[in-house]
C-alpha cells in the first residue's frame, strides 16, 4: 500500500528486527529487564508499522501476535528469557501480513468470545465482541428455563449456540448455516466444545429462512436468535471486512434487512408462545429493525439495545 513520503527524518517504514534489540554498556541489566527491555522495543516497532497501515488497535494486535509467535499468553509477554530467532522472524511475517490487513483472528486462527476460544480463519465470519451482548442477553433469560429449546440462525462459526450450550448446560441447541465453509468452521468448533465435555449442538446445513428447516419444532422453541447479514450492499466496510469476511455473512440487501424480513417470519413459526427473539443489527438499523418486528404482529414487548459504545445493536420482542 502506497504512502505519503516524509521529506526529512528517519525511515518512517524500517525493516522490523530479526534479532532482540540488546542492551549495551558494561553492566548490563539482569535477563528479566533485558527481556522486558526487548518485547517493548519489538512492539514499538510493529506498532509503529500496523499504525501507519491504519490497523485499528495497534498495539493490541502485535502484542497479540507476538505471543502467537512465540506459542504463549499475551500476559507472559511481561517475562521470559529470550526467544530463538525463528519465533522472530515467525513474528516479522505475521505483523506484514496484518499490515496488509488481514484479520489478527484468521492469522491466529483464533477468535475469542465469551468463555470460549474458537476456531476461525478463511471462510467464516469472525465473531465479534458486540454479538457477545446479544448472547449474554439470551443466556440470562434462559438459565431458569427447564430444558430450553434454541435455534442460532445464520450460525457462522457457531459462536452464539455454542456459548447457549456451553453456559446453559440443559439447553437443545440448533445451528442453522448455508455456508458451507462456515459450516465446516462449526463443525470444527461443535466437536472441540462436546470434546471439553459440552452439551453436542445439533448442526444444520441449510437457508435458515426455509419453512422447511427445523419445520418439526414450529411452536416449540423457547428462543431464537441470530447476527444474520445485514449490511447494506452499497456500504463501505473496512478492508478486513471487505477483502475477508465471507458476503453471504454480510450484505443484506439494499437496506440490509432483506434477509432479516424473512427470518423475522421463521423465528415467529419457530418460538412458542412467550419465546424470545433476539436479532443483531448495524447502529443504523436502531429504529428500522424494531420497526420490521413490530409490523410482523406476532410479537410482543418489542425494544432495542445498546452496545458498549452507546451504539444501536441489538433488537428483542417476545413471541405473542
Amino acid at each position: 500500500m502506497s504512502r505519503e513520503p516524509r521529506v526529512t527524518g528517519p525511515d518512517p517504514h524500517p525493516t522490523l528486527p530479526t534479532q532482540w534489540p540488546r542492551k549495551s554498556g558494561p553492566n548490563p541489566a539482569d535477563p528479566a529487564t533485558r527481556w522486558a527491555q526487548s518485547v517493548r522495543a519489538v512492539l514499538d516497532e510493529a506498532a509503529r508499522t500496523l499504525t501507519e497501515a491504519g490497523v485499528a488497535s495497534p498495539r493490541v494486535d502485535a502484542e497479540e501476535l507476538l505471543a502467537h509467535a512465540l506459542g504463549v499468553r499475551r500476559a507472559a509477554l511481561a517475562s521470559g528469557t529470550g526467544p530463538e530467532p525463528a519465533a522472530l522472524q515467525r513474528f516479522s511475517a505475521l505483523v506484514e501480513q496484518r499490515a496488509e490487513r488481514v484479520p489478527l483472528q484468521h492469522l491466529t486462527g483464533v477468535a475469542g468470545f465469551r468463555y470460549l476460544e474458537l476456531s476461525v480463519g478463511p471462510g467464516v465470519f469472525v465473531p465479534r465482541p458486540e454479538t457477545e451482548l446479544l448472547t449474554g442477553w439470551a443466556i440470562d433469560r434462559l438459565r431458569d428455563v427447564p430444558a430450553p429449546m434454541v435455534a442460532d440462525l445464520c450460525a457462522g462459526s457457531g459462536a452464539i449456540a455454542l456459548s447457549i450450550a456451553h453456559e446453559v448446560p440443559a439447553a437443545d441447541v440448533y445451528a442453522v448455516e448455508l455456508d458451507p465453509m462456515a459450516v465446516a468452521w462449526a463443525r470444527r468448533n461443535a466437536d472441540q466444545r462436546a470434546g471439553a465435555g459440552d452439551r453436542p449442538i445439533t448442526l444444520v446445513e441449510a437457508d435458515a429462512a426455509d419453512a422447511h428447516v427445523l419445520a418439526e419444532y414450529d411452536g416449540m422453541l423457547d428462543a431464537v436468535v441470530m447476527n444474520p447479514p445485514y449490511v447494506p450492499d452499497d456500504a463501505v466496510v473496512d478492508r478486513e471486512v471487505a477483502e475477508h469476511d465471507p458476503p453471504l455473512a454480510l450484505y443484506g440487501g439494499p437496506d440490509g434487512l432483506s434477509v432479516v424480513r424473512r427470518l423475522i417470519d421463521r423465528a415467529a413459526h419457530l418460538l412458542q408462545a412467550g419465546g424470545i427473539l433476539g436479532i443483531e443489527h448495524a447502529d443504523l438499523q436502531g429504529e428500522a429493525l424494531p420497526a420490521e418486528v413490530a409490523a410482523d404482529g406476532r410479537f410482543a414487548d418489542v425494544e432495542d439495545h445498546r452496545d458498549l459504545n452507546d451504539r444501536p445493536r441489538f433488537t428483542t420482542a417476545t413471541r405473542r
